[in-house]
């Protein structure tokens, strides 16, 4: 007797824990089959096992990758915030200076800072904090060899080791970053083959109890993870639906 395709449709998993739960399922329920009665092809669940442990260990080491990032991301916002509170303060106490008349007004050029301007540069982004922040260096040195008197609270020194930190952690997080894409995109390709390997599994599982009543069949997929999903308005199938097949 075959038996009418009532089946709601299904869905591959869209997460990695639900991609998971599916290749394990499949292995656990594989395992409890004799040689002879294998639902799923051997070879396949041998290749989902090793699939299996390589998705995991990849996964594991993409989490890691990601928590350390974060992690040094935070003391990173705080680095890239004291060097902008020094250079932004040098920058002021410079200012001060020369239209107190202490510093002569061209030696702003020292530092490529406008003469006639006495605001304090745009610091938002990192590149003009490592712009500025080398700017500042520079010219504070010029001027002390051609004779100026150097400036306190804060002195250049103090605004140079928060500058040189800076410039120590941007290189650091990029490391990071980079160690994170790289998981990543090998995460990503990984999960493309895992999709492949439960369609497989899916199909054969499928396949195998294509002549069993509809609620039978949904059951007995279901134990090997495939996950299905009723249409707007459809009806849930019982074991009262397959009574009423002759």
């Amino acid at each position: 007797m075959r038996i009418v395709n009532f089946m709601p449709y299904r869905r591959l998993p869209n997460t990695d824990q639900a991609r998971l739960r599916a290749l394990r399922l499949a292995i656990q329920q594989s395992d409890k089959q004799s040689y002879g009665d294998l639902v799923v092809a051997y070879k396949t669940i041998h290749e989902a096992k090793t699939y299996l442990n390589i998705f995991e260990k990849q996964l594991k080491q993409y989490q890691q990758t990601l928590e350390s990032q974060v992690s040094a991301n935070k003391r990173y916002q705080q680095i890239v915030h004291n060097a902008r509170l020094y250079i932004s303060h040098f920058i002021q106490v410079f200012n001060l200076s020369v239209i107190r008349g202490d510093i002569k007004k061209d030696h702003k050029l020292f530092y490529q800072l406008d003469p006639n301007v006495h605001n304090v540069p745009d610091l938002s982004t990192e590149s003009a904090l490592l712009h500025w922040g080398k700017c500042v260096i520079d010219g504070e040195n010029e001027r002390i060899r051609n004779g100026g008197l150097p400036i306190y609270n804060p002195a250049i020194a103090k605004v140079q080791v928060h500058y040189e930190v800076f410039k120590e952690y941007k290189s650091s997080q990029k490391l990071y970053q980079t160690t994170t894409n790289r998981n990543w995109e090998e995460l990503v390709g990984l999960r493309e083959q895992g999709d492949a390997i439960i369609l497989d599994i899916w199909n054969q599982v499928e396949a195998c109890y294509k002549e069993e009543r509809p609620f039978s069949r949904l059951k007995k997929c279901q134990a090997y993870g495939l996950v299905y999903y009723y249409r707007k308005g459809e009806k849930e199938l019982t074991k009262e639906d397959d009574l009423k097949i002759a």
